[in-house]
């Protein structure tokens, strides 16, 4: 973590001074609830500058606080190559499962990227821009969590980052429970520069073109004012699973060579084996049906291939035999699946700033971002299970089952209508199309009035969002097309035949479908300030707001979802609006120069809810120059968002172990984690999540030289909003199951959905510590500066039902994004050495190991072929290395790669979202990758 309070005296008034120079040399105002986060100085009559940072809403004349705030500058973010501030913010030690990567193309949220502080969820982590809030994504993830998507952000208008790590409702309102992330652009410009990048992987592929322009005018102190606009657009190319077929267990979903079954039961894996003796499977591109002639309770019938298998599939020497008895192997997601998406954007930031009268200024903000994202996924397939609101679909057994009709062409079987398995590659891929565009309007005034400073202002904010896809299954046609031979739209020949069919057929069973979201923010805050006396350590601050704020979210269901009617394609639709009104009070009380005391407080209402009191208090001791420590207490909450509480469902997929399958065959693939529809109905009666933060910290500089920063803390969730938990209502017998029957015992199907809801049921307890080290050596002519930031948790609990898990250092919790696991240790050390013209840095980042459990003493999540568990998922280190030199003053190049040493992703089959490797490594799954770029600057 990296904290103001390490930096030495010299270096706390450097930065003071760059802050005033940002944003003018007038005096500046202390900023609203809202915007308050945003840094700026304010001149008084002593001639100190004064800064506001994240987390409070009182100027002050040093950028220490109780508080602990990770400041992360544009150096930093430089030296990772990262060329959007989305991948940087990944990789903080502090983010953890919950987050959304933009390689998440198969969830809910395709297409953006979030951050998930502390493991909490994108949904608890706000975020802001230049200390506002910022309109939501369209696109709820999970279909639950609404959070902001941080892409739509122009990466060169980035001058630093503010991360507070405690609770900050008092500050800011709902959504700040596990913390604040507050994106801060310039405030002023004067000239031009130009910058251009390209990266390529080491397999040349992915490649990545960016083009950045940012130019100023006017200079705020001597003409009055000052405008300036950044634009970044740019274009990356998707790289496919393909492309990584020599990279291990990355480029291919049959993991027999790494002990493994090819039985497809995890979400990244293949397809077509038969499994449960036949009984199950059977998904490959030849197809294949039930034999059920002879059928009984305790033997359902078997599966028998269809012909063709050899010249359809993409895994050699498989043979008649082979595939009678073992079905038709083969590996869809090398054949289809995208590993990153191909994405388009242009990214857009201006401000123009006015002074008028004794230090006030008349502000704008406007900002637009369109980005187009394309991700490939595999063929659908005929059958399965999946929902839509109150209902669920089999379309595996009974009466709802896809079967090939008694007379067609294809079923070995003629005279019974055969249930039918077969992944349809002739139709071609799932391909979805999103399109976000981002606009955003900010206009405000700041001045002084007497004693009292004030800040207000109007924002709007808003996104677009359409998604379109192509290559997924009506149900209803497909049932026609393969069972009555007199379908308006044609006959569907499979397998070997796929050939004998139209392009008509296919546009009748394979409709292009759309959704469409919008999302528009409303607000309005004013704050005013003033210090009302003298104290020994300084002046006693106050500052009061109000706020009101208008929230809208919609999302019209994906075409035909709402009736169940896109195979495997999951429902989501919403629609409602928040309006609130908020008001505040901050005190900063420095009552002696070794102790300040801080508190603040305050009052949401909720237009249909409850109102929220949330406090905040803090303190800070510095009984020596050389040693601070600092505690902090808040309180929380989050609002039931629209997804939760208002109209609309969610029909979706999640990783379940079912115990009932389990209890009776403990050693085979029915006792690992399996994909199954998750019908999730919303809940207008939802109260607001709350939540209480601890922290205490030391901060040790020894040295001028030398920082050290601990931070101790824990953040506790009540009223956690969630869907119930999906063992109970297993084991409440709330599923849909197949007819694949263990030993003939009712009610022991392969589970097909589960349904549930939102409910008030859920608490969670996390607790860590951050440690953030720094020291600098000058060494001859240049400088070396290295730092470390290492997050370490102590406690990952949750509590559901009457009973507590924890997930710490283990893979759960699998209800939320990615089922990316809860390792122990994140920690990025970093190197930067200066000489002249040039730099050369080089960040390592480490991701500890975690148990292959569900939690800690739960079961395994995996099994090898042999039935002895996967018992562990390895620790995963990069290092990334990156060197900058000015040419000229006005000319600089730069080169960065990363993941230098061309480290591979851990084999992890568990997770979703991606193939055999866990998103958090999702570095080691792309491979060495090289960026260069130049910077021109015109003076």
């Amino acid at each position: 973590m990296k904290h103001p309070n390490q930096r030495s005296a010299s270096r706390r008034n450097a930065l003071a001074t760059s802050i005033t120079h940002l944003l003018s040399s007038s005096a500046l105002l202390l900023a609203g609830a809202v915007v308050s986060t945003s840094a700026f100085a304010q001149e008084q009559a002593t001639n100190l500058d004064r800064i506001t940072v994240t987390g409070s809403n009182i100027p002050r004349t040093n950028t220490e606080t109780p508080s602990p705030v990770q400041v992360v500058t544009r150096q930093e973010i430089d030296r990772t190559g990262k060329t959007s501030l989305s991948e940087y913010l990944q990789t903080l030690t502090a983010n953890g499962a919950g987050s959304v990567p933009k390689s998440f193309g198969t969830g809910f949220a395709s297409g953006s990227s979030g951050i998930s502080l502390r493991g909490l969820g994108a949904g608890s982590t706000l975020i802001l821009l230049n200390g506002r809030r910022m309109a939501t994504y369209g696109l709820a993830d999970d279909g639950q969590k609404v959070f902001t998507d941080l892409s739509t952000i122009p990466m060169d208008a980035v001058e630093r980052v503010e991360v507070l790590k405690d609770g900050a409702s008092a500050i800011y309102g709902s959504d700040a429970i596990a913390g604040v992330v507050n994106i801060i652009l310039r405030s002023d410009f004067q000239g031009a520069i130009l910058r251009g990048s390209y990266g390529v992987s080491g397999d040349g592929d992915g490649n990545e073109r960016k083009a950045t322009l940012t130019a100023g005018t006017g200079d705020l102190s001597s003409d009055g004012w000052n405008a300036f606009v950044s634009v970044d657009v740019g274009k990356s190319d998707a790289i496919k699973v393909s492309d990584r077929k020599n990279r291990k267990w990355i480029g291919t979903a049959d993991l027999r060579r790494w002990g493994y079954d090819f039985d497809g039961s995890y979400f990244g894996g293949s397809g077509g084996a038969f499994t449960n003796g036949g009984k199950s499977g059977g998904v490959g591109p030849n197809g294949s049906v039930f034999d059920d002639r002879n059928a009984t309770d305790a033997n359902p019938g078997f599966l028998v291939p269809l012909p063709g298998c050899q010249g359809l599939t993409n895994i050699p020497g498989q043979t008649d035999a082979s595939v009678a008895s073992q079905g038709c192997l083969w590996d869809p997601n090398q054949r289809y699946r995208d590993i990153s998406p191909e994405e388009k954007y242009v990214n857009v930031f201006g401000r123009a700033t006015f002074a008028f009268g004794e230090g006030g200024e008349l502000y704008s903000e406007i900002g637009y971002s369109k980005k187009e994202t394309t991700f490939t996924n595999t063929p659908s397939g005929v059958s399965g299970g999946w929902g839509y609101p109150g209902h669920t679909v089999n379309a595996n057994s009974g009466p709802g089952a896809t079967v090939l009709g008694p007379t067609h062409p294809d079923n070995p079987i003629q005279g019974q209508a055969s249930r039918l398995r077969y992944s349809a590659w002739d139709v071609g891929p799932r391909v979805t199309e999103n399109t976000n565009e981002f606009n955003r309007f900010l206009v405000g005034v700041k001045g002084n009035w007497g004693d009292w400073s004030y800040d207000t202002g109007y924002l709007h904010s808003g996104t677009d969002l359409t998604s379109e896809r192509t290559g997924f299954l009506r149900y209803s046609a497909v049932r026609c097309a393969l069972g009555n031979p007199a379908c308006p739209g044609g006959v569907w020949r499979i397998g070997d035949n796929a050939n004998l069919n139209s392009q008509a057929l296919y546009d009748y069973i394979s409709p292009r479908i759309s959704a469409r979201a919008k999302t528009s923010l409303d607000s309005f805050n004013a704050t005013v300030s003033r210090s009302l006396a003298d104290l020994k350590g300084g002046p006693l601050g106050l500052a009061v707001g109000t706020e009101w704020r208008r929230t809208s979210n919609s999302l019209t269901p994906q075409t035909y979802t709402d009736q169940g009617d896109i195979i495997g394609l999951g429902y989501s639709a919403y629609d409602g609006i928040q309006n609130v009104y908020a008001g505040y009070i901050e005190l900063s009380a420095p009552v002696l120069e070794s102790l300040e005391l801080s508190g603040a407080l305050r009052y949401d209402k909720y237009d249909g809810g409850d109102g929220k009191a949330t406090p905040k208090l803090g303190i800070k001791w510095t009984p020596a120059d050389w040693i601070a420590l600092r505690a902090s207490y808040a309180e929380g909450f989050r609002a039931p968002n629209v997804a939760e509480s208002g109209v609309g469902g969610l029909a979706g997929f999640s990783s379940i172990k079912d115990s009932v399958r389990c209890d009776l065959q403990p050693t085979t693939s029915n006792c690992q984690a399996r994909q199954v529809a998750i019908i999730t109905n919303s809940n207008p009666a939802l109260k607001p999540e709350e939540s209480k933060s601890y922290s205490f910290g030391v901060v040790l500089q020894p040295t001028r030289s030398t920082s050290l920063t601990v931070d101790a803390w824990e953040i506790k969730r009540t009223n956690e909003i969630a869907s119930s938990e999906p063992a109970d209502e297993i084991a409440a017998g709330n599923v849909v199951r197949d007819t694949d029957l263990i030993n003939g015992v009712p009610g022991t199907g392969t589970i097909l959905a589960v349904n549930n809801s939102y409910v008030n049921a859920a608490s969670s307890r996390v607790r860590g510590i951050d440690t953030d080290i720094r020291q600098t050596f000058d060494i001859g002519p240049g400088q070396l500066e290295m730092d470390l930031q290492w997050s370490h948790l102590l406690k990952f609990e949750r509590t559901n039902g009457g009973s507590t898990s924890d997930y710490l250092g283990t893979h759960g919790n699998c209800d939320v994004s990615n089922c990316v696991g809860t390792p122990k240790d994140r920690a990025n050390l970093g190197a930067t050495w200066k000489q002249g013209p040039w730099s050369v840095s080089g960040v390592a980042n480490y991701i500890s190991k975690m148990e292959n459990t569900d939690k800690r003493g739960g079961d395994y999540q995996t099994l090898y072929a042999d039935g002895t568990p996967v018992k562990k998922i390895s620790s995963f280190t990069t290092f990334d290395l990156s060197g900058r030199w000015s040419v000229t003053e006005a000319f600089e190049l730069n080169l960065s790669v990363q993941n230098l040493f061309d480290r591979i992703a851990p084999l992890d089959p568990l997770t979703y979202g991606a193939v055999n490797y866990n998103p958090m490594h999702f570095s080691g799954a792309i491979g060495r990758y090289f960026t260069v770029g130049a910077k021109y600057t015109f003076r």
